[in-house]
């Protein structure tokens, strides 16, 4: 019996990774007007960017119901075991439709055995989640300790994001038009974070660089063994301010192991371009593989 993975598109993981590592892939859906698009598949970040640069308003819903009905019974079908780490309930529909279809395949397939993880994280700090579970498959262990450890990973995954432009999140309800406006003024750039799932302001800084500074302050005071573990940075198109990003972090905690990437459309489509997100465990698990 192998074991099957599946994650979703907000976890901010390019095509290529699905393809080489072979987890199966539920595509979150992008809505450009009238037209609708399969995150990854019909449809990538850059894309969505662009739209937003050219006055355009991205929405996004959750990944396709039919679609998860479709590679669930395969999953029964197959008579093996499956493991879907999914986007943060606090963020999507998708993992309570994911739990909703796997209980309904259950009436027709009793033996289908799929667990579904709430991740309770977002981007690559969701991504980084995804990427445990698939190292942990490759070591050979057994399910339960992958999904143990996975959890852990999830539960101690630590989110930084800022935003270019604070119109981006007024539209999406996290501030108000108002402050959005002032904020322009001012050079004011939010610090957020994830707690409990959701994504809730954590300070508001003025300026780029003192933002920086901070996100390092709020590293130092929050993460453990940060030159031991792989440290993500995910960006809205906006490399050179990861990369700056990345020298501070180098240079402050001796960190060498980074996983870069462009934030997805889940994310990318509310923040906007020159959004910039940090991703770090706040403590080191004691597991049988390696970091």
């Amino acid at each position: 019996m192998s074991l099957q993975l599946f994650a979703d598109s907000a976890s901010d993981l390019p095509m290529e990774y699905f393809k080489e590592h072979n987890v199966t892939l539920l595509p979150l859906r992008v809505h450009i007007g009238d037209e609708e698009y399969d995150d990854l598949v019909t449809i990538n970040s850059k894309q969505v960017f662009d739209e937003i640069r050219n006055g355009k308003h991205p929405k996004t819903s959750q990944a396709s119901p039919k679609y998860m009905e479709e590679v669930f019974t395969e999953l029964a079908q197959s008579g093996n075991q499956g493991l879907y780490v999914a986007f943060s309930s606090e963020l999507s529909g998708t993992y309570q439709t994911a739990v909703m279809v796997r209980d309904q395949i259950k009436e027709e397939y009793p033996s289908l055995d799929l667990v579904i993880i709430d991740s309770k994280s977002a981007s690559l700090g969701y991504g980084l989640c995804v990427q445990r579970a698939v190292e942990l498959a490759a070591q050979g262990l057994q399910r339960d300790e992958i999904v143990k450890n996975t959890e852990f990973h999830c539960e101690h995954m630590e989110h930084l994001f800022t935003v270019e432009d604070l119109d981006y999140l007024a539209k999406g309800g996290r501030v108000t038009k108002a402050s959005a406006f002032i904020g322009g003024l001012l050079n004011i750039k939010p610090l957020l974070h994830v707690e409990g799932g959701k994504l809730v302001p954590l300070e508001k800084l003025r300026g780029r660089k003192k933002l920086l500074k901070r996100i390092v302050e709020v590293m130092k005071d929050r993460g453990e063994g940060l030159d031991q573990q792989v440290i993500g940075i995910s960006h809205g198109d906006d490399e050179a301010l990861a990369n700056e990003m990345k020298t501070m972090i180098e240079e402050e905690f001796g960190a060498s192991s980074f996983y870069t990437g462009l934030i997805g459309s889940a994310v990318g489509a509310h923040a906007g371009p020159g959004t910039l997100a940090i991703f770090f465990l706040n403590k080191l698990p004691e597991s049988p593989a390696k970091q």
